[in-house]
């Protein structure tokens, strides 16, 4: 899973990113200080995983992880080029949803790219560039097929240019792509052009550390926020970035007393990779053994054989059954074999679909 952290200039954007990788990309009071992308891979938190290990006494344990991008600073007329806009286009192509940073704070001492503080306003500046991205990508496509489709012969080209037609009017409403509802004959044609204002976003608003442990609804501009968000069915993160950077610097049981004192019970970052993997429809399955105890990623669905194809190709193509147990069960059995005497493991077949949590062993033959 890979996520592209964006935003406008002095938002905070760069320091959660230092936060979730501590990559140490530099954090400065001036626009574009990331020029170019800051990749970091972070591991998805997950107890399931240590507890496993212990019971195994694993030699190794390997959490599934996320790639965190973070994209230089976005300007009015990035679509156009302005400021490194072709840069951040090109590199949020390339992720599977966008974390959007807004500023939900005032501080005369870090200066804003517009003068002023407006989360709601700075939504709409980027959503335009993406959406004027967008346009430009549909444009380019109709030049391609616009001969054929117009010569009659062709019925899938006629077909195609008229879904364009209606998907440019969209966009140019200013509509995100992610808005569209799409029929089951446009969908393959939607999923091709790779729009930008497709892709699923959650948007992280950041406030000051005098405004943790308030009640979000009384912080007027995160109430802003999520009024947007809400209307067009996206998610919301309420989250103080210079806290989490402070958070990511400290040992593991300061951290936990420091939360424990702001009355929260994890990290924003940790609600961070939970909301993005629910954004994507991800879940984990586990696999567990004195060699290695690990997460595997599938999205939410995937049949055991597919499931399988996800540790090695031969797993898939080779497939005879799956022997599942949930890993609570594993767990108060003692291991495999007190599970197996006691009835709890599972013998599936092709159509069974992995549960989160699911403790799985393939059998297979090559």
């Amino acid at each position: 899973m890979k996520l592209g952290v964006v935003g406008l200039p002095n938002v905070g954007k760069s320091t959660l990113f230092n936060a979730i990788t501590h990559a140490g990309a530099e954090a400065a009071n001036y626009p574009f200080c990331t020029i170019e992308p800051n990749v970091g891979v972070v591991a998805v938190p997950d107890e399931r995983l240590d507890l496993l290990g212990k019971l195994y006494n694993s030699k190794k344990i390997t959490p599934a992880i996320v790639e965190f991008v973070d994209i230089a600073g976005l300007v009015k007329g990035a679509s156009k080029g302005e400021g490194l806009g072709n840069k951040f286009l090109s590199h949020i192509r390339e992720c599977d949803a966008i974390v959007h940073v807004v500023r939900c704070f005032k501080d005369d001492n870090i200066t804003h790219v517009s003068n002023k503080i407006d989360p709601v306003e700075d939504i709409k500046t980027i959503t335009l560039e993406l959406i004027l991205a967008d346009i430009e990508a549909v444009n380019k496509r109709q030049d391609r097929i616009r001969n054929v489709a117009r010569g009659g012969s062709n019925k899938e080209a006629a077909f195609e240019y008229a879904f364009l037609e209606k998907i440019e009017k969209f966009l140019s409403e200013e509509k995100p792509a992610r808005l569209y509802k799409c029929s089951d004959e446009e969908k393959p044609l939607f999923d091709n052009l790779f729009l930008l204002t497709a892709k699923p976003v959650i948007y992280a608003a950041n406030i000051s550390e005098l405004d943790m442990g308030k009640p979000e609804d009384k912080i007027p501009l995160v109430a802003d926020v999520k009024k947007y968000a809400a209307a067009e069915g996206s998610e919301v993160l309420v989250i103080c970035t210079k806290t989490e950077e402070e958070l990511s610097a400290m040992e593991p049981e300061d951290a936990k007393m420091f939360l424990n004192e702001l009355g929260l019970e994890e990290s924003g970052l940790n609600r961070l990779i939970k909301k993005s993997y629910a954004l994507l429809g991800l879940i984990s399955y586990l696999t567990a053994g004195e060699k290695e105890t690990r997460a595997w990623t599938i999205t939410n669905g995937t049949k055991a054989p597919q499931a399988a194809g996800k540790i090695h190709s031969d797993f898939e193509k080779g497939f005879i059954r799956a022997e599942i147990v949930d890993w609570r069960t594993l767990l108060d059995c003692g291991g495999l074999i007190g599970a197996r005497e006691k009835g709890k493991v599972r013998s599936e077949g092709k159509d069974y679909v992995i549960r989160d949590g699911d403790v799985v062993l393939f059998r297979f033959n090559v």
